[in-house]
């Protein structure tokens, strides 16, 4: 039986685990350029503390995983971990959001190693503007990521596009097409106001209805499609599309009510939700020696004050973490 049920009869069993703070990008509305000063090393949770944590967590009913960063390629050994993770009882799944820019190189050994899937984050289809919105990467490694990925079975790969006004939502259109003859789930994610760039949120939000409007102009009417999915994003498919379109609309059509997740940030900080303020301090305990059961104790009462939603409408206030800190 299911433990993690919070006040609002969610049931939680997907936890999203950042395992660093740290990227190979810069991307306009996730770090500043000179980007972020790093956590030390000895504040980062050790991939051994990450398997005893998700332990507890399976044994409550959490059942699949997200890696994320930072960029979680980034972090050395990231391969052993999947590994480790897939040999949790109760876990059913592992995936990761990453960029992809270093995916290729090692796609096939985290495929072996147990990933199931990946989300890569690539918000332009134009080199230029690639370089611009990151500040250093190069598109065609993003795009060498994704085809390793399909080759190798990591699928479904869903493409997430941060739109952005007056940056590229002019291409909702031409990612949209890619839907059409590429396996891709393309997702278009609505900006949302979090840490420092609240206010550029304000002024940059793009709606997943006008977004929905621009792609049916030129596309065609969106039918309901169904993929497997732990996730909150709603699909659709174009006519005779072999693949999807998802919009995940945080602010104009929140899924707060159908909530499933938890998120481990990567210096052991459990977090009830994405805009929430409070976090649980799971490194400490853990490195004071605490038995499982304490363990165990204190996820429950993460659970106890998950809020039913995270009422951002209209005046966008936000939490202080930064993107690149909690995972998204």
């Amino acid at each position: 039986m299911p433990r993690l049920i919070d006040n609002y009869e969610r049931q939680i069993d997907y936890l999203r685990i950042s395992i660093t703070d740290r990227c190979n990008l810069r991307c306009t509305y996730c770090m500043p350029e000179e980007g972020i000063t790093p956590l030390r090393h000895e504040d980062v949770l050790r991939y051994e503390e990450i398997v005893r944590l998700v332990g507890i967590g399976a044994g409550l009913g959490i059942r699949h995983l997200r890696l994320t960063g930072g960029e979680p390629l980034v972090r050395k050994g990231v391969v052993d971990l999947v590994r480790m993770l897939r040999q949790v009882p109760g876990i059913e799944s592992i995936s990761m959001t990453t960029n992809g820019v270093a995916l290729a190189p090692i796609a096939r050994a985290l495929r072996d190693a147990g990933l199931s899937r990946v989300n890569v984050s690539l918000d332009t289809l134009r080199p230029e503007r690639y370089a611009a919105i990151t500040r250093r990467g190069r598109l065609e490694d993003a795009l060498a990521g994704i085809e390793a990925a399909l080759s190798v079975r990591l699928t479904p790969v869903k493409i997430n596009m941060v739109v952005v006004k007056g940056v590229n939502d002019d291409e909702a259109v031409d990612f949209a097409r890619l839907s059409l003859e590429q396996p891709w789930h393309v997702r278009f994610i609505e900006f949302m106001p979090l840490g420092q760039h609240a206010e550029q949120a304000r002024r940059a939000y793009v709606s997943s209805d006008e977004t929905r409007a621009q792609i049916e102009t030129a596309l065609g009417p969106l039918a309901p499609a169904e993929i497997v999915a732990h996730g909150p994003a709603r699909t659709w498919r174009l006519p005779g599309a072999v693949g999807t379109i998802g919009f995940i609309s945080a602010l104009s059509e929140h899924f707060c009510q159908s909530c499933n997740r938890l998120r481990l940030t990567s210096d052991g900080k459990l977090v009830p939700c994405l805009f929430s303020d409070r976090e649980y301090d799971l490194r400490g305990v853990l490195r004071a020696g605490a038995d499982d059961e304490a363990l165990d104790a204190l996820w429950q009462e993460v659970i106890a004050c998950k809020p039913d939603g995270h009422h951002l409408e209209g005046a966008l206030t936000t939490t202080e973490h930064r993107m690149s800190q909690i995972g998204g």
